[in-house]
């Protein structure tokens, strides 16, 4: 869940007029799934909730402004937590990433 400042991208058609909105909406088609359906700043959708797997997160509403906010307040369920099992899957350890590089990245 974040604010994401990539107006410019369609969501519904994963389209985006910048170069730099291109690149993050392939990262994050490489790697996580979106799952906000309504904009959530002036008609347009910067607040997104990610998931790595479809079925984990549900029920995306938005409630309205917090204070003095121009953004939606975003309310989402966990549908299922996912247990460990022993198995040679290999998964990415976002704990561990550096978002310093994947922000010089996007802006490269």
């Amino acid at each position: 869940m974040g604010d994401f400042n990539y107006p410019d991208i369609c969501w519904r058609d994963n389209t985006a007029r910048h170069k730099q909105s291109r690149r993050f909406l392939q990262w994050i088609n490489n790697f996580l799934l979106q799952v906000t359906e309504e904009p959530t700043r002036r008609g347009a959708m910067l607040d997104l909730v990610l998931t790595n797997k479809e079925g984990l997160v549900g029920n995306v509403k938005l409630k309205g402004s917090l204070g003095c906010s121009d953004h939606e307040t975003v309310e989402f369920k966990i549908l299922r937590v996912v247990r460990r099992v022993h198995s040679k899957l290999t998964t990415l350890d976002f704990r561990r990433t550096d978002f310093g590089l994947f922000k010089d990245l996007l802006v490269g």
